[in-house]
Order: structure tokens, then C-alpha cells, then sequence
């Protein structure tokens, strides 16, 4: 198999952009039921429908006192991050005040291990393991470089507890100071085991998220 380069950016364009939209809000709703069988409803500031996960809408839990930035970042830059993986690569820049983050994939991208970089290091508090957090993030699908979800595409950061997330996400946020930028490249038994069809991830698929820590509680 041929690898190819894939630049994931705020204006990465995906085979089914329309439905990841429509369906963005949710998605990290999705990250923190994982294994949930409770259902509930949600809806995003875009769009309305049923969501069958057990946790309040990030509609409803958005910080709107903060934004994420959203202009694309410069190519060409230097990454602050590089790392090889079991197959593949990925090079990630973090997000500014006013740009949003870079993740290069050479897919396919996988890990054996979950790995956590700090990208941009914070001067707040540092997040406790139960911390509630408002950050931006972009994930991205490390099997062929496509972006699966984007809080910096909708300019608003996302609210959620550290208890209720996969744990990629809490291994890359718990123990961080507030106001970091963190890189994680995560296994796929630290993201989702079984796949996530409205994601379009796989069974397998090792993700790559950027995030920026706003806050904690």
C-alpha cells in the first residue's frame, strides 16, 4: 500500500462534510457515553434531531464566553510535534490565538500506544483527573488523515467532564496546566474499540486530536 501525505486543517475537505457537520456537536457526546446504553436527546446550534448518548448537548454546555480560532495556519511551518508510529506519521502544530491547529498524517497512521505531547505549555492551574473542562479540539482519523470532528470549524469551545471521556482524552487533558495546547495520537482501545460508524472510524483506527485547555472546574 502507497502512503500518502494528508494536511488536516480547519478547511480539510471530507467525504462527507455535510453529515459530519450536522452531527459535530454530538460527537464528543459520543466520546464521553462510550459504553453507555442510557439514551437521551441533544441538539446542535445548527441543526436538531435525536442523539442516543446519555449526556447533555455541548450546545447546551458550550462556553460562550470563549471562541476558538479559526483562520487556517500558514503551511509550511515547523511542527511542534513529530512522531513515527507503528505505521506511518504525524506532525502536529497547535493552535494560536488566531489560527487554528495543523495535523500532517502520512496514512496510514497508527499507534500501539497512546502518546501524549504538550505542544504550548499552559501557566494556569494543573487539570485534575475529575476536572470539568472547556477546550478546543480537532480530531482526526489516523488510518487516512481525515478529520472527524472540529470544535475550531465551529469557532466554539466544548464542556465536558474528564470522568465521562474516552480515555485518550484523559490521559492527554489530566495533569496538563490550563491554557495548554496538547497532542495525543491514541490507541484504538483509548478511543473507540468497536468503531464509531457516524465517525467513519473503523474498528482499529488510531486517532490524532489537537486541544486546546481553556478552563477547568
Amino acid at each position: 500500500m502507497r502512503c500518502g501525505c494528508t494536511v488536516a486543517t480547519v478547511n480539510f475537505t471530507r467525504k462527507s462534510s455535510a453529515a459530519l457537520v450536522a452531527s459535530a456537536a454530538p460527537l464528543l457526546v459520543m466520546l464521553a457515553a462510550c459504553g453507555s446504553d442510557t439514551e437521551t436527546s441533544s441538539a446542535t446550534t445548527s441543526t436538531s434531531g435525536p442523539d442516543p448518548f446519555s449526556v447533555p448537548s455541548i450546545a447546551e454546555t458550550a462556553t460562550e464566553a470563549a471562541s476558538c480560532p479559526s483562520t487556517t495556519p500558514a503551511i509550511g511551518g515547523t511542527p511542534e510535534w513529530t512522531l513515527p508510529g507503528a505505521t506511518g506519521s504525524v506532525a502536529v502544530t497547535g493552535s494560536t490565538e488566531k489560527t487554528a491547529p495543523s495535523v500532517v498524517v502520512q496514512a496510514p497512521f497508527s499507534v500501539t500506544e497512546t502518546q501524549v505531547q504538550t505542544l504550548q505549555p499552559g501557566e494556569g492551574p494543573v487539570v485534575a483527573d475529575t476536572a470539568t473542562v472547556s477546550v478546543c479540539y480537532m480530531g482526526v482519523n489516523g488510518r487516512d488523515g481525515t478529520v472527524f470532528d472540529n470544535s475550531y470549524e465551529r469557532a466554539e469551545p466544548v464542556d465536558f467532564p474528564l470522568t465521562g471521556v474516552v480515555k485518550g482524552f484523559q490521559k492527554a487533558i489530566a495533569g496538563q496546566k490550563v491554557g495548554s495546547t496538547v497532542g495525543v495520537a491514541m490507541t484504538s482501545a483509548d478511543g473507540y474499540p468497536d468503531g464509531e460508524p457516524r465517525a467513519g472510524i473503523q474498528p482499529g483506527d488510531s486517532l490524532v486530536f489537537a486541544i486546546k485547555i481553556l478552563s477547568a472546574s
